[in-house]
């Protein structure tokens, strides 16, 4: 059977996991208001529609990723989109407000699995070089237009039919996905002797995270120090420090240390956590300019979002050319450069600006966007053997599930300590609450400064054994 002629049809599924996954994060941030008013969440509660999400998907992608290299990554990948859809099936049936925290869960649960195996069935499906980078350019453009997708499908589907559509419009996706993806992809896996699986580094990696990522979540709201924040996260400390000495022992490690050394791998990682800061908040105090400052409808915020989508994929289609040229670090710096040109422009944006005033900051952005996203996976690709490219995926992931987390809250810190009133983002007056989104977007566009210095640094020069 010629695997060419499969080679669309596998790129195809690819792309449409990465762009429900990337909906999928900004679809439910338009549902929530009327979620909240039918199923009787309060403001506190609502968040954990969010968390439950983030909690699952950064707490279980290390283990998604070396059971893809173990059990098969096209076998994973069929498991895991099974799981996102019955996540969101269950959230669109939901009645009650446990049902849909778990439906968000099951669906974070199925994005963790998902996102490593879809990333190392690009490794194994298409060769290194010129073949992989468009693969990948195409495939993470989905990403960079399914975040400002989800905002506008949100709108579309809250408004016209219903918060519950926000969830049923992934079912026939995955399912879709599901029965072609035996057709397209091929399997691959890493052929070990042992069949060891590290159940403790397994279980305290992914508890530790779990724990971290909560402390993250939580305390903005409740406080940095308070005993409901603090005692779990130095209980994810431990074990996190109790996952390095089992790693450090044991035969077959879940994560082996020595990755760390491809500087390739550990300066993408770096490059992943602060892009996610940095870009990754836009689209939160974006929606929060456009539905509270301009008082636009859910379709008005998504639309607005739309140039930024365009410029994304025109952004892809220039990586490979780009890459090619200048290098993976001079690109992904000039793609931080981008942004923080673009977030220095949306500081101008005032209480009685337009839908015009977002585009020239929006279109930079998407350009800077889609160089940065696409070329740090390109990066933590290089020079990493076959048999741990999911491991290899799912660490750059978690240095961009993590870089969010902790970009968010550091710049709610920084918009509070600015303010210096105990306003919250919900009860500030107009004028305050444009000056605090005019706070987080110089804060994005200090930290895709510190990117380019990043880039520079870490990926500068290819590491010794390349």
């Amino acid at each position: 059977m010629n695997r060419n002629k499969f080679k669309g049809l596998a790129l195809l599924l690819l792309s449409l996991s990465q762009l429900i996954l990337a909906i999928d994060y900004t679809i439910v941030f338009v549902a929530l208001p009327s979620l909240a008013e039918e199923l009787g969440f309060t403001a506190n509660d609502l968040q954990w529609v969010v968390s439950a999400y983030s909690l699952a998907f950064g707490g279980f992608l290390v283990i998604g990723g070396r059971m893809s290299d173990f059990i098969g990554r096209r076998r994973m990948f069929i498991v895991a989109m099974g799981l996102f859809g019955l996540g969101s099936l269950l959230g669109g049936i939901a009645d009650s407000q446990l049902l849909l925290i778990v439906a968000r869960g099951l669906q974070g649960l199925g994005g963790a699995l998902l996102s490593p195996a879809t990333l190392s069935l690009i490794m194994s499906n298409f060769e290194e070089g010129h073949e992989r980078n468009r693969a990948l350019g195409v495939w993470a453009a989905m990403g960079g237009v399914g975040l400002s997708l989800g905002l506008l499908l949100g709108g579309v589907l809250t408004t016209y039919i219903g918060w519950e559509a926000t969830f049923f419009v992934n079912v026939p996706i995955a399912l879709a996905v599901m029965i072609l993806a035996p057709i397209a992809l091929m399997e691959s896996k890493m052929q070990s002797d042992t069949r060891h699986y590290d159940v403790a580094g397994a279980i305290s990696v992914t508890a530790g995270m779990i724990l971290i990522v909560y402390y993250l979540i939580k305390s903005p709201a409740e406080g940095w120090l308070n005993a409901n924040t603090i005692i779990p996260a130095a209980a994810g400390a431990a074990l996190l420090l109790l996952f390095v000495v089992i790693e450090n022992r044991t035969k077959e490690p879940l994560i082996p240390f020595r990755l760390f050394r491809v500087r390739t791998l550990t300066g993408a990682t770096l490059s992943a956590a602060l892009f996610s800061a940095s870009f990754g908040s836009l689209y939160y105090f974006l929606t929060l300019y456009t539905q509270e400052v301009l008082h636009f409808s859910a379709v008005q915020s998504g639309l607005s979002f739309l140039p930024l989508t365009l410029s994304a994929f025109i952004g892809a289609k220039l990586v490979d050319k780009m890459v090619s040229k200048a290098g993976v670090a001079k690109t992904i710096a000039a793609g931080m450069g981008l942004g923080a040109i673009g977030f220095l422009l949306l500081t101008r944006l005032s209480e009685n600006g337009s839908a015009w005033g977002i585009i020239p900051g929006t279109v930079i952005v998407g350009l800077g966007q889609a160089l940065v996203f696409t070329t740090m996976y390109i990066a933590a690709s290089t020079g990493i053997e076959m048999k741990e490219q999911g491991i290899a995926s799912a660490i750059v992931s978690t240095g961009q599930q993590i870089g969010g987390s902790v970009g968010l809250a550091v710049i709610m810190a920084v918009i509070s300590l600015s303010l210096g009133t105990g306003a919250t983002l919900e009860t500030m007056k107009l004028a305050d609450l444009n000056q605090a989104i005019h706070t987080a977007l110089l804060s994005d566009a200090m930290i895709a400064l510190l990117g380019i210095f990043i880039a520079l640094i870490a990926l500068r020069r290819r590491s010794a054994h390349h």
